[in-house]
C-alpha cells in the first residue's frame, strides 16, 4: 500500500494551544495541583522560604509568606516546605481555584506582622542611669 505525499499538504492543521502563561510545566511533566498560601493564617516564620526558596517570598511590607512561582522548585521540596509550617498556612489547591483565592486574598485586611501598629504602638522602657 502506498500512500500519496501531497496527502500531507493536504490534511487540516491541528488547532494551535492557546497558552496563557500559567501552565505548570515543570520538566515535560504537568503538575496536578498549585500551592498556595493563606496569608491571613501566616505567622511569617519563614521556614518555607528556607526549605523552598525558589517556590515561597516573605513579602517585605506584611511579613508573610507569599508563593512567588509554581514551578520553583521540585514536588517534594514544596511538600516539605509545606510539612514544615507551623500553622498549616501552605496548601495544594487546584490550578482553577488560584484567582479565586488571589482576590479573596486582596480583600482580606491585614496587618503588618513584626512592626508596631497604630493601635499598639511600640514599647518602651526607661533606660537604667548608670
Amino acid at each position: 500500500m502506498s500512500v500519496d505525499p501531497a496527502v500531507a499538504f493536504a490534511a487540516a492543521a491541528t488547532p494551535a494551544a492557546i497558552v496563557s502563561g500559567r501552565e505548570p510545566v515543570l520538566g515535560g511533566a504537568l503538575r496536578q495541583k498549585a500551592v498556595w498560601v493563606d496569608e491571613a493564617v501566616c505567622i511569617g516564620c519563614r521556614y518555607c522560604t528556607h526549605v523552598a526558596a525558589n517556590t515561597f517570598l516573605v513579602e517585605e511590607d506584611w511579613g508573610r509568606s507569599r508563593a512567588i512561582r509554581q514551578d520553583g522548585d521540585s514536588t517534594e521540596r514544596i511538600q516539605e516546605a509545606i510539612d514544615t509550617c507551623p500553622v498549616d498556612c501552605i496548601h495544594w489547591v487546584s490550578y482553577e481555584e488560584l484567582p479565586a483565592l488571589e482576590e479573596q486574598t486582596r480583600h482580606q485586611e491585614l496587618q503588618p506582622l513584626g512592626l508596631p501598629t497604630p493601635s499598639r504602638p511600640r514599647r518602651t522602657l526607661p533606660r537604667a542611669h548608670a
